[in-house]
């Protein structure tokens, strides 16, 4: 393959196969980019805007892909009150067969080549110890940016699916879907939670063109006055009866309501109902990002694992 190779719609199928299979037999392994869910969320919101950013390497055994990377590098965001952020470092999402560990090291080479003169960073997974043994060899480090209070590191949280209680919204909101909503209400409520924001109507267009979305579990709170105060993506995996929320957001008008408690019970109904027996939602988890993580917490989530982030200087 073509190191240059941009990431297209088949790449991410192929790596959403490798990630159910991961998820089967060693979900530890798993990152918070590297999920079914994560790699579709990347893929259908930024495809327009950042693809031309995107680097991809596939490595196959019998047919079989059993280890990708997908670097991101150096870009600029243009977001919706207008302003530019300039990000100057390459970062990369990758994906090994744990039967195929082994080839950690030409991802890392083929990192270091296609990102060759500036910071790189990555996220390794903590419980892969020999992974991070590799990494180490090839000169990355703890970035330093994940130290302390407010590090930058995250953890997979998840939950069964039994013994959920019943969501209670206040007064006068209400619970729908974006099939229910429409393109304009799903869009604006990502917008509204997550200002500023580089997401668009054709960020969304992309999204609900990416396996595997369904309008159905894709949930808004809706408010008193009719503007979506909440909403929550939930993207099933069949294969493992699990799902994932990403991304959970509240406009900033409507929180400390209990509207995200309320949506997420809602959430993991509808996944239990389309068949998942398992939930997965990540977060940051140092100790000065606490609301996501309590939030989570306060519906019965727990950590299971987390990442380990790591730095190159260029």
């Amino acid at each position: 393959m073509d190191d240059s190779e941009r990431v297209t719609a088949a790449d991410v199928q192929l790596m959403q196969g490798l990630a159910r299979h991961v998820t089967a037999v060693r979900p530890d392994l798993v990152n918070s980019d590297a999920s079914v869910g994560e790699l579709a969320w990347i893929w259908g919101k930024g495809q327009t805007s950042d693809g031309g950013s995107w680097r991809r390497r596939l490595w196959f055994s019998g047919g079989e892909l059993v280890a990708w990377g997908w670097a991101t590098l150096p870009r600029r965001i243009r977001r919706n009150d207008g302003s530019v952020k300039d990000v100057t470092s390459a970062y990369l999402a990758h994906q090994i067969h744990p039967g195929h560990s082994g080839l950690l090291d030409e991802v890392i080479e083929w990192y270091d080549g296609v990102a060759a003169g500036v910071r790189r960073t990555v996220m390794a997974q903590a419980a892969d110890e020999s992974a991070l043994e590799r990494w180490t060899a090839h000169g990355y480090e703890t970035d330093p940016s994940s130290l302390g209070a407010t590090g930058s590191w995250t953890q997979l949280n998840q939950r069964d699916l039994t013994d959920l209680e019943q969501p209670k919204l206040p007064q006068g909101y209400r619970f729908r879907t974006a099939e229910e909503a429409g393109p304009r209400a799903a869009v604006q409520a990502h917008v509204d939670a997550w200002a500023p924001t580089g997401y668009t109507a054709e960020s969304y267009e992309g999204v609900r063109r990416t396996p595997p979305y369904r309008g159905d579990l894709h949930v808004l709170v809706e408010a008193p006055d009719g503007a979506m105060a909440a909403s929550t993506i939930m993207w099933l995996d069949e294969d493992n009866r699990t799902a994932e929320f990403e991304p959970v957001g509240t406009h900033p008008d409507h929180r400390r309501l209990g509207l995200g408690r309320a949506m997420l019970l809602h959430g993991m109904r509808l996944a239990r109902d389309a068949g998942a027996r398992h939930m997965t939602v990540a977060c940051l988890g140092s100790p000065g990002h606490p609301a996501a993580r309590g939030l989570y917490y306060s519906v019965g989530f727990r950590q299971f694992t987390r990442d380990a982030p790591l730095v190159k200087a260029g």
